[in-house]
């Protein structure tokens, strides 16, 4: 038994060192795309001359899974299982409260292992008794094995709205003590869906989702998918670096390799609103306000951010209500500029697809 708890110890020590590498070199690193683009750039809205409205008119808010938020933001999913997560994701949670946003927290398996790692991802509920909290498990944990109950403890433990399952084959690759087994994935999700009394989501963690990944989750009956495409933040570039700190020379090489893989963020979300007809999130290198109104207009019911917020509630409440502050403005901005009073006359404004994104849409549509 003591050697049991002893293996214990150094696998609750291990986790907590991975999930503060994961807080760490995102913000002290540069781990953000390389050589490709979210392709946001090549969606231009149409500029309205005569909006035929007051700014203070419009309205953000929006309806997503049964729920009402002030606007279509979500903190994507980020953190937890290491005391540097604690004080963040409590910011997050009262950044959630206080302004109507959904709020997903990361991966909870490690809240499983011990209370004190748990309470780094229950501290988002205490500060957040009234948003719409997102919990979070890995589909390489689904493969493994990962128990119902198991996923109802993880549930439990933010008292969740709904669970998110990331798929993240790519980081699971490069990542030195990854787990890139897929295998049987779509059924464990299938059999989630069943299972659980809440929504459940998918989404990918910056690599993007594929019209034919889409098709076969909306079929396995899920409620949501979140394309997290490529552009922002590299986790392959971020495993490369932890890898070198273990001086692993082929996950090295790997990370190097597979920096820039993935579906552009707006590549994605324009070929999966194609076929599916479940909501959408968008995420994966959104980075302001027009951003999110772009996402809205092609096809996104929802928009996630997570290095954004990260950053700021890393530096204080303050940074962090004021950031949201501005991507509120520049959202509100954006709908003025394009005539829409509220966020169904943004879905319905006219854009133009543009560059590299026009000739994959075409291209695309020529097959």
């Amino acid at each position: 038994m003591p050697k049991l708890d002893s293996d214990r110890a150094e696998d609750i020590e291990i986790i907590k060192q991975r999930k503060k590498e994961g807080i760490e070199i995102p913000l002290k690193e540069d781990v953000q795309a390389r050589t490709r683009s979210t392709y946001l750039e090549y969606v231009k809205l149409i500029h309205n001359a005569l909006p035929e409205l007051d700014y203070d008119e419009i309205d953000t808010s929006t309806i997503f899974l049964n729920h009402k938020f002030f606007a279509p933001i979500m903190i994507d999913s980020m953190t937890g299982g290491t005391p540097e997560a604690m004080k963040i994701n409590q910011r997050l949670g009262e950044l959630a409260e206080n302004y109507g946003f959904a709020m997903g927290v990361g991966s909870q398996r490690a809240g499983l292992k011990s209370q004190e790692l748990a309470e780094t991802y229950a501290i988002a509920r205490k500060n957040a008794p009234n948003a719409f909290l997102i919990a979070n498990i890995g589909g390489a944990q689904l493969a493994k094995g990962l128990l119902i109950n198991e996923i109802r403890e993880i549930v439990q433990m933010i008292q969740a709205n709904a669970l998110v399952v990331h798929l993240n084959p790519l980081q699971e690759l490069i990542q030195p003590e990854g787990e890139p087994r897929y295998r049987g994935v779509l059924q464990k999700i299938l059999e989630l869906v069943k299972s659980l009394d809440i929504p459940v989501i998918v989404k990918e963690v910056g690599a993007g989702i594929s019209r034919e990944v889409a098709f076969n989750l909306e079929n396995a009956g899920i409620s949501a998918i979140n394309i997290a495409g490529s552009g922002g933040t590299s986790w392959a570039g971020v495993e490369k670096v932890r890898a070198e700190t273990v001086n692993d020379d082929l996950k090295i090489h790997l990370g190097e390799l597979f920096w820039d893989w993935g579906i552009p963020t707006a590549v994605s979300l324009i070929e999966v609103r194609k076929v599916v007809k479940i909501p959408l999130i968008a995420s994966g290198g959104l980075r302001n306000g027009l951003d999110i109104a772009k996402c809205i207009a092609v096809g996104a019911n929802m928009c996630a951010m997570a290095y954004p917020f990260l950053r700021k509630a890393s530096e204080s409440k303050e940074s962090l209500f004021k950031f949201a502050d501005i991507i509120l403005a520049e959202l509100k901005s954006s709908m003025f500029l394009v005539g829409a009073k509220n966020i169904s006359t943004l879905k319905r404004s006219r854009y133009i697809l543009t560059g590299d994104l026009a000739n994959e849409v075409k291209s695309d549509e020529s097959k």
